[in-house]
């Protein structure tokens, strides 16, 4: 690949880096900017890792639903931590390069945790509806080795579809200016800098996103029809409440993802500015992570009384620690 920082009619010269320029024209937000990201990217994190370990410690949510969240968590993780680190650190220096290597690193991994996301999204949909559907059959359908096959797909789809795309993407030829219109690497903005019409290229991306991002979207409708059809037949209000209750915060995170995928991507991007553009991207990347924490431990009494468990335990087992320390002392 050989990729140029020259103008036309220049020599061309091979470089090995991209220069994302970003927010470079915020000059006097960078910093406010810096530490709100900076806090921001914490909150995601330490929400996403709790959740985690909830999950881990507590054996009352070792099911089928925390077994999906605890995948969706890391995917969070691993999303946010392919953008923000680095774009905090190019906040604080005026040279914000990428390496060719690093450039197509990142958006392998941003790639194909967006995809994943989406498969495991619809898996989860699926999982709520076998539990409200067909509640006797539950266990049996949503078994352990089903549960593994079901992510293991999601993972499989999301690495073999995005592998491929970025690939061909990376072997294009690139020349021209080596400036990124970005705060990351994302498709488009690299594509349009190859040295060829890329119109039917881009066509062939829209296509790939409409199919495998449309598709698990339409089958989580699908899944939510049938799961509503099923809730209004219930001959209880409690019952119903409770149905509900058990995909509402799904369907926030559903709604969430899908919401800010539409807007950033799909929302008459022409009539908005290049800085508004990379403000709805940047909010599609830390939104998502940071409250979808919050969604499924504020509305979820399993989480919250696990954490509350595991709060307790942890500082009874403090207390006899600092006993058994006194015990020896005396």
């Amino acid at each position: 690949m050989i990729y140029s920082e020259s103008h036309p009619g220049e020599n061309q010269t091979i470089s090995d880096v991209f220069i994302l320029v970003g927010f470079s024209n915020l000059d006097k937000l960078q910093i406010v900017l810096f530490l709100v990201l900076l806090v921001t990217y914490l909150v995601a994190l330490m929400g996403n890792l709790l959740v985690i370990l909830l999950i881990k410690l507590n054996p009352s949510l070792h099911t089928p639903m925390y077994f999906f969240l605890v995948n969706l968590s890391f995917l969070e993780i691993c999303y946010t931590t392919s953008v923000v680190p680095q774009l905090l650190i190019h906040l604080l220096v005026e040279q914000k390069t990428i390496t060719i290597v690093g450039c197509a690193a990142q958006m392998y991994v941003i790639t194909i945790m967006g995809l994943t996301e989406c498969c495991l999204l619809a898996v989860m949909a699926y999982d709520r509806y076998v539990a409200i559907c067909h509640p006797l059959s539950y266990k049996t359908i949503m078994s352990g080795r089903a549960c593994a096959h079901l992510v293991g797909a999601s993972w499989i789809i999301g690495i073999s579809v995005e592998v491929a795309q970025i690939t061909w993407i990376f072997s294009l030829p690139f020349c021209g200016s080596n400036r990124i219109h970005h705060y990351f690497c994302d498709i488009l903005p690299v594509l349009r800098m190859a040295c060829m019409d890329t119109s039917k290229n881009e066509i062939m991306v829209f296509t790939v996103s409409v199919l495998l991002i449309i598709g698990p979207f339409l089958l989580i409708i699908l899944s939510y029809i049938c799961i509503i059809s099923t809730i209004f037949m219930l001959p209880s209000v409690e019952g119903r409440n409770k149905a509900f209750s058990t995909c509402s915060s799904h369907l926030m995170v559903v709604t969430l993802f899908y919401g800010m995928a539409l807007i950033t991507y799909l929302g008459l991007k022409s009539s908005f500015t290049l800085e508004s553009d990379q403000m709805l991207s940047l909010m599609n990347t830390i939104v998502g992570p940071v409250l979808n924490p919050i969604i499924y431990t504020l509305r979820n009494k399993d989480v919250k009384g696990a954490f509350r468990k595991t709060v307790e335990k942890s500082i009874f087992s403090h207390n006899q620690r600092k006993q058994g320390m006194k015990d020896r002392v005396n």
